[in-house]
């Protein structure tokens, strides 16, 4: 006779993925249930530690482990590539804002500099540190990237946590939604290296290029966008015409080299942040409609969401038809 406690371990088993629940269900259960008189079983729950332990295993057995369908495959190597690229995006815009902040200050009036400083300086020496952490923590970014592809995943995780802190202050500070549409990038960041680079997972690799040029070829060309045309050089600028020269690219190997047709990784994950600069390039778009902003510089934000929202369509369509 099945008792309380034996169908409620059955239902918080039904958080796993069916192909593992029909492999370990049932020896699961009588884990679980060894050792207890069964009188008592139907007075008791499962602990939480142990219902805590079932989400973490549904979790992980969802992101490709050993033996998982090819579904399941698909979806961890397309969170993993997420978070790398992500991680890759997020240390790149930290490095080439922090360059050009540096390069402008080193040349800027003194009036200007003492401006500038003035955030930061003269408020104490809690708030001064506040600020000065402020702007050093986005360079954790680089940290994780480099730990990551060296698949040290909790130094990656630690260093990611650290980087995204400025983002969820800047929330905190000025509660809107472009300041949380950045946060929320950040921290989906964070989930998606916790949940992606599990135990079982396989070490971060980079596609088509390798970690370090990778990594300064990005930031050549993010500075690049942004000081060539500062007259269009919004927020999301660089992030955006990054993500269109990457998906670009994507799409011509894809077309030209039909080996690559069949993995739909790279294509998922190249669309999901493309939809995630894309909604930060929209929330730009309402506030420059809503300010004084120059038809010229909202036509050129306009133009760009355009082109974002057709390739991410087009890097979907290529990984679930597999071709372009």
């Amino acid at each position: 006779m099945t008792t309380l406690l034996e169908q409620r371990y059955r239902t918080a088993l039904r958080l796993l993925p069916s192909y593992y629940r029909a492999e370990r269900e049932e020896e699961m259960v009588e884990t679980y249930l060894h050792g207890i008189d069964e009188q008592d079983r139907d007075e008791m729950r499962p602990a939480w530690g142990e219902v805590a332990g079932i989400a973490a295993l549904a979790l992980r057995t969802r992101m490709g482990t050993a033996g998982a369908p090819a579904r399941y495959a698909t979806l961890g190597a397309t969170v993993r590539l997420f978070a790398l690229l992500s991680v890759l995006l997020h240390a790149a815009s930290a490095l080439t804002e922090q360059a050009i902040l540096l390069t402008w200050f080193h040349g800027a009036p003194a009036r200007y500099r003492e401006l500038f400083l003035g955030g930061s300086t003269g408020h104490g020496t809690a708030p001064g540190l506040y600020e000065a952490a402020l702007w050093l923590l986005p360079l954790a970014w680089t940290v994780a990237y480099l730990a990551l592809l060296r698949d040290h995943r909790r130094t990656a995780f630690t260093f990611a946590v650290l980087a995204a802190l400025p983002d969820l202050a800047a929330v905190i500070r000025h509660s809107v939604a472009l300041s949380l549409t950045t946060a929320a990038l950040a921290w989906l960041t964070v989930l998606a290296l916790c949940c992606g680079f599990h135990r079982d997972a396989p070490p971060a690799r980079l596609p088509l290029a390798s970690p370090g040029p990778a990594l300064m070829g990005t930031c050549v060309l993010m500075g690049a966008l942004s000081v060539v045309w500062p007259g269009v050089a919004d927020a999301g600028w660089a992030a955006g015409s990054l993500f269109i020269a990457a998906a670009t690219v994507c799409l011509v190997v894809r077309r030209r080299s039909p080996k690559h047709v069949a993995d739909a990784e790279l294509p998922l994950a190249l669309a999901t942040l493309g939809l995630a600069v894309l909604v930060q390039r929209t929330l730009i778009l309402a506030f420059q409609f809503r300010g004084n902003t120059p038809s010229p510089l909202i036509t050129a934000s306009a133009v760009q969401a355009g082109i974002i929202a057709l390739l991410a369509a087009a890097l979907i369509r290529s990984a679930f038809c597999g071709r372009v």
